[in-house]
């Protein structure tokens, strides 16, 4: 990997106006510096400081969009050294142009994700390490934060089944995440105004529960738990398509 480019042009992000949505604001503005090409694979993001004078938005704002973008596979974080922009990944050949995914499309990845995530719980109930489970909880406190402040959910959201993919101790239940990005979480694509005023609470609760039984060591309720999750979210983008 290239060493830290000290010298980076100027990005081209500006002052966000207030409002709810100041992380997707940054993270999108980022991910266009990465894909337009003003910030390269090998080159050290701008410091958290820097960034938050740029964009005029709070430490946390810029920690959380960067979050964001290592959720979706842009950058790595390390400690001590900061988050570094990461080669373009390729994405599942027979997936098809998934980035422009209509409702019918969220369907079949979720079919996707129900073959491959069940068993995932059942294997993390069996091998999950104390730091395994710190994170998943540490997820679901970030994705409890988020519903509460207004702030951008989908990273932690995603953050709680790659927690669970490692818990599996199996690195290609990671990558396949990695391979459908922030797809793994469609409700960004779709207006806010399809979502119930309760929904964040309901994932909440659905988490909580996958996260008990892997907790537990019991591989048959989390496995069924996760089911009853990624059913649920199925049966309700169905419904939208029809």
């Amino acid at each position: 990997m290239a060493p830290p480019n000290a010298t980076l042009a100027p990005l081209s992000i500006g002052t966000f106006p207030r409002s709810k949505k100041l992380v997707a604001l940054l993270s999108e503005s980022l991910e266009r510096e990465i894909r337009e090409g003003r910030l390269k694979p090998g080159d050290r993001l701008p410091t958290e400081a820097a960034l938050s004078a740029a964009a005029g938005v709070s430490r946390t704002v810029v920690r959380e969009a960067v979050a964001a973008l290592k959720a979706a596979g842009l950058v790595e974080t390390r400690q001590g050294a900061g988050a570094f922009v990461l080669q373009a990944r390729t994405r599942f050949a027979d997936l098809g142009p998934i980035e422009r995914a209509t409702v019918d499309e969220i369907v079949w990845i979720l079919e996707l994700r129900l073959a491959v995530e069940v068993e995932a719980a059942a294997l993390a109930s069996n091998r999950r390490t104390d730091a395994d489970l710190q994170a998943i909880d540490h997820s679901i406190a970030e994705l409890g934060r988020a519903r509460t402040e207004a702030t951008d959910n989908v990273a932690p959201d995603l953050a709680f089944h790659r927690a669970i993919a490692a818990a599996t101790q199996n690195p290609y239940f990671g990558r396949f995440l990695d391979q459908l990005g922030d797809l793994a979480v469609p409700r960004r694509r779709l207006p806010a105004s399809n979502l119930a005023p309760d929904y964040l609470d309901m994932v909440e609760r659905e988490h909580q529960a996958i996260r008990d039984a892997i907790a537990a060591g019991d591989p048959d309720a989390a496995a069924a738990h996760m089911r009853r999750h990624l059913a649920g979210s199925r049966a309700r983008y169905a419904a939208l398509a029809s």
